[in-house]
């Protein structure tokens, strides 16, 4: 009977210690293929939050969906309108509880004239500051034809979004700001534990603003200003938010050079992993408020730009031949160079971080931003200097 026993014992013994060594295998299994999945970057959560960043190259739109609930943050370029608008159609959206253009930029409002046209609509938010282009002009236009009106952000109001709430943390008030960048309305979204931070173009003078405010900029996600420019994420900006992840919306090989070298340095040094449109398309983050995945591998730390660069600098020497000053006095004379003081309407041309020789027609995607260093009155002119013309 006692030998009987011990062989029961032993067998069980030896099956328990099989049982053990295989499913430790297995759990090891299981944890590399785990880390592997997450250094790649893909992650997908199975959540009712999902921020699209849609890629439409040097531009900006992103849709955001909790359950049924909708709001879509800029709309890209005028090209990519009608793009925006198939997009939306195609993940579901049926009306939008929330359009926001963050700036009067056309690579940020270009599109929105058509996804007002299409969608029905609850509220339209936009700053405080009027342009004379065209493109804004359409905007404003398809605001009236729907009869709503505009309804200005402040700092310090929230607004749901289903089960999401969704925090304006600038621009500030009655500011006068000379980049238009700086009018950006940038919001925070908070879902359970986890949070977006949306900056549209706002650079350091607003980033400086939002901190002295003293809202609560913590966020995993951040999207990055301006599409990675040097002058937007300034270091304390960065530190505050502290993000795990930050997204950048930008063109392959854009005339801006974006993201720059000074950006993505911050973001190694603090170890934040980057995803990126221009190296992954449309990207796509879920959260169920207790975690983040996204549908894509990460991006990597690659910038574009040239230190050397001459397309950022403040004040541009022009040819005299080429200038029409709305006050002629205003006009300081050198030789036959003048600094550029009041200008009414030709082609820009300026030479791009990489060298390259770029103009700019009035209208275009990067008019508004660009520092002129030469005009031309026909875009003949341009060809004929070596110039060419802008790309997105």
């Amino acid at each position: 009977m006692k030998k009987f026993n011990r062989g029961i014992f032993i067998s069980l013994l030896l099956f328990v210690v099989v049982l053990f060594t295989a499913c430790n295998a297995s759990s090891k299994g299981n944890k590399f293929t785990q880390n592997t999945h997450q250094e790649s970057g893909v992650n997908n959560i199975n959540g009712d939050l999902k921020v699209h960043f849609i890629d439409v190259g040097q531009a900006d739109s992103i849709l955001i969906t909790e359950g049924s609930y909708s709001m879509l943050i800029d709309a890209g370029n005028n090209d990519d309108g009608d793009m925006v608008v198939s997009y939306l159609k195609k993940v579901g959206v049926k009306k939008l509880d929330y359009v926001i253009g963050t700036h009067p930029h056309e690579d940020h409002i270009g599109g929105l004239d058509n996804v007002i046209n299409t969608f029905e609509i609850n509220k339209i938010y936009m700053p405080k500051k009027v342009s004379t282009t065209k493109t804004y002009k359409d905007v404003i236009k398809a605001i009236k034809n729907k009869n709503m009106k505009i309804t200005l952000p402040k700092p310090g109001e929230s607004f749901k979004l289903g089960k999401a709430t969704c925090s304006i943390v600038a621009p500030k008030q009655n500011q006068d700001y000379q980049s238009a960048n700086n009018y950006s309305i940038v919001i925070k979204l908070t879902y359970g534990s986890k949070s977006f931070l949306f900056t549209g173009d706002a650079e350091g003078i607003s980033e400086s603003e939002i901190l002295s405010g003293r809202y609560d900029i913590k966020a995993d996600v951040l999207k990055v200003g301006h599409h990675g420019s040097r002058t937007s994420t300034t270091e304390a900006f960065l530190n505050k938010i502290a993000p795990e992840f930050a997204v950048i919306s930008c063109g392959k090989a854009n005339d801006y050079g974006h993201p720059h070298k000074a950006t993505m340095d911050k973001l190694k040094a603090k170890h934040i992993q980057v995803y990126r449109t221009d190296e992954s398309g449309t990207i796509i983050a879920t959260s169920d408020g207790k975690n983040i995945g996204f549908n894509t591998k990460l991006g990597s730390y690659n910038y574009n730009d040239n230190s050397k660069g001459k397309a950022s600098s403040s004040v541009t020497n022009v040819p005299i031949t080429n200038l029409k000053y709305k006050n002629k006095s205003q006009s300081i004379a050198k030789g036959n160079q003048v600094k550029e003081m009041i200008r009414t309407g030709k082609i820009k041309g300026n030479i791009n971080s990489k060298g390259e020789k770029i103009y700019h027609i009035p209208g275009g995607v990067y008019y508004d931003k660009t520092v002129a260093e030469v005009w031309f009155n026909t875009e003949s002119e341009a060809h004929a200097a070596g110039y060419r013309g802008s790309k997105r």
